[in-house]
């Protein structure tokens, strides 16, 4: 499907309370936080939720969002994965887009070849994997990194260069967008990235133990931790600068206040 033909997809969320979604029960595959923390959305399985409305909406399409990723910008956004019933997509669905917060996706590349699995911005452009390390500064034209990494997650900020690619073999990063990697010195196996901007990030353990970096990834310090699995995350900055650290579990959202020592359940105001 051509990006010239494409026919922009509309959201069909829930409306009525009989019907209103819960807590998601398809798989969570990212997370992100917005407007200061009032806007809370979950690109999972069944397309994105936003978890802050009451009650939660899917404001999507079903998509299954394998890859998520905001750019900086209200409203626009990036993923990739596979349609859902009803949604006229080639599988595995390449680079989408939306403008409008998810309510509709739009085709831009790769239709039927990538199912990126993760995919992060930085002021270059996108960064995705899909079994290898693809660059594209408008979404459209793909350049290959020359690298063999295999990231479980990969993160970046609209306000840097920088991108952390989490591997089996400990952190990997980046510092031109995606296009070079170096391993990092001393870092702990993380599962889940995220900046809050771009100096300031945040990253779990598979075993749930929460780490800080305020240089971009380079050195990491030991913060909290949780007792349940992450299946996504996201780092924010308080108006004061604080450190503010989200994370998805298959049950709730888990909200930390004071730069990862210490959680507590998040519910929408």
């Amino acid at each position: 499907m051509s990006v010239a033909t494409a026919t922009v997809l509309l959201a069909t969320g829930c409306s009525s309370a009989s019907s209103a979604p819960t807590y998601p029960e398809a798989h969570i595959h990212g997370m992100a936080v917005q407007d200061g923390g009032h806007t809370v959305l979950l690109a999972t399985h069944a397309g994105l939720y936003n978890m802050s409305a009451d009650p939660i909406e899917v404001i999507s399409p079903s998509i299954d969002l394998m890859g998520f990723t905001t750019t900086g910008e209200p409203g626009h956004f990036y993923a990739s994965g596979h349609p859902g019933d009803g949604v006229q997509l080639p599988n595995p669905v390449g680079l989408i887009e939306s403008t409008d917060g998810g309510q509709s996706w739009q085709p831009l590349s790769r239709q039927g070849q990538s199912d990126f699995h993760s995919l992060t911005y930085t002021e270059d452009g996108v960064v995705g994997f899909d079994g290898a390390i693809r660059t594209s500064k408008n979404g459209q034209s793909w350049s290959m990194s020359n690298t063999n990494i295999q990231p479980a997650d990969l993160s970046g900020t609209a306000e840097g260069q920088t991108v952390l690619a989490a591997t089996e073999e400990r952190v990997k990063r980046s510092t031109d967008g995606g296009t070079t990697w170096t391993k990092v010195p001393d870092a702990p196996l993380l599962y889940l990235t995220d900046f809050a901007s771009s100096q300031s990030a945040a990253g779990v353990s598979p075993d749930g133990i929460v780490y800080t970096s305020d240089d971009a990834g380079l050195t990491w310090h030991r913060a909290g931790s949780i007792d349940t699995e992450a299946r996504a995350m996201a780092a924010t900055n308080l108006a004061d600068g604080q450190l503010q650290i989200w994370i998805a579990t298959e049950q709730d959202i888990l909200v930390s206040t004071d730069g990862g020592g210490t959680f507590s359940t998040w519910t929408s105001q």
